[in-house]
């Protein structure tokens, strides 16, 4: 059951932005880029993991540095989208620039 209100409740958020991204889209991308979903794992992690500080401030460096790729994918994106690129493609060249800049961060974070 706690599995399904997890998923319930996660599924909305992602609903609510898609929504309001619709009709704002600026505020779509903000709320979009709001730590929503890293503060729903650290919820998440904490009642499954009550006391483990390691584990929360493991992660919470992980989301910290996991930052730098998320800016990578959203660069390489605006300027794909601004030269007017398909969907398709942006997607792939802003997955692959994420995923350079992820590869890096797991190294320097071992």
């Amino acid at each position: 059951m706690q599995f399904i209100v997890k998923l319930l409740l996660t599924n909305l958020i992602i609903i609510a932005c898609t929504q309001i991204g619709r009709k704002f889209s600026t505020l779509g991308g903000l709320i979009a880029t709001m730590p929503l979903t890293s503060l729903i794992v650290l919820l998440w992690l904490y009642s499954d993991n009550p006391g483990d500080h390691r584990l929360m401030t493991d992660f919470t460096r992980g989301v910290l540095w996991g930052i730098v790729p998320t800016i990578l994918f959203f660069a390489v994106a605006l300027v794909c989208f601004r030269r007017q690129l398909p969907l398709p493609l942006v997607l792939g060249a802003a997955s692959a620039a994420w995923l350079m800049g992820a590869a890096v961060h797991q190294w320097l974070l071992k």
